[in-house]
């Protein structure tokens, strides 16, 4: 096991890793997993999870996976606090047997920096909770306020290349890297969900963290007669699902299309309530072939049957780990065109399609290999059922937590 080598200002707090190896749905989010995660229920801890807008999912990618996470963990026996906005629309203390804790949000007086307050708050609470373990889901609005972690084991699931985030100007892009070392100094382990984080983090910190995927749930649930909302038919349409943020490419993928003549409808799944969406949808407005429908939150069928039927899924995250949108649209049988960068391709290897112009995506449009297709949506559903299954993931994320506050009780 590699030990952690950072500055040594937390003397007591500093761990040698413990593990070098180590299906969700909605009401019915746990049906699939009781079956794998409710085994005998041992070393039971009290586990706080900070960094997210609350579950259940309303947001993005960091709460779908406090959803599936938290359930898992309680399955296993712990006692799970997730922490949610005081504003979050569900506003009952208990989800799923996950206990919730409402922390104050100033996000509808203070925007983005709002995230920075919300997090403080979260930390300043957690002091009066007696966790166990602290699981901190990502580092960018939370490592500055590391005077306030409780004196407990804080692991850090990290996320992607913050800085790398085109939407960020560069005085961030350096406070980003500046938040990714704090995390590094002051967390105790660290959580890679992309090979290509994990590398790059152990390289450069010497530092020892934890490969753990997210996960997916395959579905069989498709139904055609929800494509009649949208006026669409099974595979006369291509399909996007992304926060509208310019390092997710949407502008070239729309704006390519929009200048080819294809008769197909082109959906964007996911809420445009921000300045770039509002600008995507302002600029393809006179393109009838192109449908902004906002986010999909609590319909796990409908939302599976628009992957499960597209002709294409496009999928432009160029920043960060593995995504869980591509998880999801790889367990959905989804035809897949990617955008071409070491993070995709560490999830699909050779079973999609890359791109990295407009004229790239064009070309993609124009193909059609039935043998080939059909080939990459196989062996992406044997990837999900092999790598990234949720039972496979939470019984990792189970031994690390554990291993890591027994490490954490024999040090001190």
């Amino acid at each position: 096991m590699l030990a952690k080598t950072t500055t040594p200002d937390k003397k007591q707090m500093k761990y040698n890793n413990p593990l070098s190896n180590s299906s969700i749905q909605k009401d019915g989010l746990i049906t699939d997993l009781v079956n794998g995660c409710s085994e005998k229920k041992i070393n039971k801890l009290r586990i706080g999870i900070l960094g997210t807008r609350g579950i259940p999912n309303q947001y993005g990618g960091f709460e779908q996976f406090a959803e599936y996470l938290s359930v898992g963990l309680t399955l296993k026996g712990h006692e799970v606090h997730v922490y949610n906005s005081h504003d979050h629309s569900y506003q009952a203390k208990v989800w799923n047997n996950v206990h919730i804790i409402h922390c104050h949000d100033p996000s509808a007086r203070m925007g983005t920096f709002s995230q920075f307050i919300y997090d403080l708050n979260c930390l300043k609470d957690s002091h009066k909770r007696d966790f166990d373990i602290i699981l901190m889901l990502g580092y960018s609005s939370s490592s500055i306020w590391h005077a306030y972690f409780p004196g407990v084991p804080v692991i850090f699931n990290m996320d992607g290349l913050e800085w790398q985030r085109k939407k960020y100007k560069r005085p961030i892009q350096r406070f980003l890297k500046y938040a990714e070392r704090l995390a590094i100094r002051h967390g105790d382990y660290f959580i890679a969900d992309s090979p290509v984080i994990k590398n790059y983090l152990e390289k450069k910190y010497l530092i020892h963290c934890e490969p753990i995927s997210y996960g997916a749930e395959i579905l069989a649930n498709e139904n055609e007669d929800l494509l009649f909302e949208y006026n669409v038919a099974p595979y006369q349409y291509y399909l996007l699902i992304a926060r509208m943020e310019p390092e997710n490419n949407i502008d070239m993928i729309l704006g390519a299309f929009h200048e080819t003549d294809s008769t197909k409808k082109f959906i964007v799944i996911g809420s445009t309530d921000n300045h770039y969406g509002r600008s995507l949808v302002n600029k393809f407005r006179k393109d009838e072939r192109i449908e902004f429908i906002g986010g999909i939150y609590d319909n796990p069928q409908k939302i599976h049957t628009l992957r499960k039927f597209c002709r294409l899924y496009f999928h432009g995250h160029s920043v960060g780990g593995t995504n869980p949108s591509l998880l999801e649209a790889m367990s959905s049988q989804a035809l897949i065109a990617s955008h071409d960068n070491s993070f995709n391709r560490a999830v699909l290897g050779e079973n999609a399609y890359y791109f990295k112009t407009a004229a790239d995506i064009r070309t993609i449009m124009q193909t059609r290999s039935k043998e080939r297709e059909m080939k990459m949506i196989r062996e992406n559903l044997v990837k999900i059922r092999n790598e990234f299954n949720w039972r496979t993931i939470i019984d990792r994320y189970d031994r690390f937590i554990k291993q890591c506050h027994l490490q954490a009780k024999t040090v001190k």
